[in-house]
């Protein structure tokens, strides 16, 4: 029998390589995207989802309770996959409200959404290392939360949620820890992907200066394709549980300059300065991701290291300038 998934925030880095590792395990999927008046599905336009297809999209948001109950009644999906929120850390200070609306009340809608439509639906809710905040590294699961960020709060809030659901309705309910995780597809106001984009622009003669903020913070970065198989990975175990997803190895803004630029053969200090206004409010210094449970647990661990990552996405914003009209301006 065909399983059917439903992922909400389907047209980013994650939902995207979601989409496309479940249709490829032959799931029916049913993506959730908002009503805008300008298309943002560059991510999945490669994908079918004409008629007859197994990838379905269908209008909806985190904010609309009864919407959600409507479409999980309806679509009858064995597992959902919460992805969509308001994931800038820095956007998060300038629309608290917004965030805590969409990233954190978001998910209790969706979850009393399986329980009073009755649909015996797995959940997968998107936690963020962010939540750790200033943490002492390593974090695991048994690391205390102590967030630094609206986004990084409301992240905790939509994590015990998910919590409270799994002990008060006996559902299957699980949270992945994931820590940072990166790709050709995540955002260009994501600093791996502004530094990507720059080295990029500078190699074709289209850019001379990167501004950044501090380039002290240390974050684990992984490949976000080997962290969708995670999410997955959680929603196939016997029990519901929750799991720190990570490589186990930090580096820092700099260090990441320093691959990005020297991939290329570029001295990164030539060209990054630092700028005030891209500086947090409350910063968090050092992410540092222990997954030992999860590959205990999941038989699940990151692959793709960090300068291997970079060159990934060097390789792939150049790749992609160069093909591009602003690329082949005379």
């Amino acid at each position: 029998m065909t399983k059917r998934a439903v992922i909400t925030g389907i047209s980013g880095q994650d939902g995207s390589y979601l989409a496309e590792l479940l249709l490829g395990k032959g799931y029916e999927v049913h993506g959730i995207v908002r009503r805008s008046s300008s298309f943002n599905r560059q991510r999945i336009d490669h994908l079918d989802h004409g008629v007859g297809s197994a990838l379905n999209l269908h209008y909806g948001d985190l904010s609309d309770a009864v919407g959600l109950v409507n479409l999980v009644r309806d679509i009858q999906p064995d597992e959902i996959y919460n992805l969509g929120a308001q994931s800038h850390v820095a956007v998060s200070f300038e629309v608290p409200d917004y965030t805590g609306e969409v990233t954190g009340l978001g998910a209790v809608r969706l979850l009393e959404a399986i329980h009073a439509s009755g649909v015996d639906a797995r959940f997968y809710q998107a936690s963020s290392s962010e939540m750790f905040g200033s943490a002492p590294p390593p974090q695991s699961e048994a690391t205390p939360f102590h967030p630094r960020s609206p986004y990084a709060s409301a992240k905790v809030f939509a994590y015990h949620t998910t919590v409270n659901f799994r002990e008060s309705y006996d559902m299957f309910t699980v949270n992945g820890i994931l820590f940072n995780h990166e790709s050709p597809r995540r955002g260009e106001n994501f600093v791996t992907r502004k530094i990507t984009t720059a080295v990029a622009r500078i190699v074709c003669g289209l850019q001379d200066q990167l501004l950044l903020g501090s380039l002290d913070p240390k974050r684990d970065w992984g490949y976000a394709p080997e962290y969708v198989e995670a999410m997955w990975l959680m929603l196939q175990h016997d029990t519901p549980g929750d799991y720190v997803v990570a490589t186990g190895e930090a580096h820092s803004v700099r260090e990441f300059c320093e691959a990005a630029f020297g991939h290329v053969g570029l001295d990164w200090e030539k060209y990054v300065s630092i700028d005030a206004r891209y500086v947090r409010p409350a910063e968090v210094n050092y992410l540092l991701g222990d997954a030992s449970f999860a590959e205990r647990e999941l038989g699940w661990r990151a692959q793709t290291r960090f300068d291997e990552l970079v060159k990934i996405m060097v390789d792939a914003d150049i790749a992609r300038i160069e093909n591009s009209n602003e690329g082949r301006r005379p």
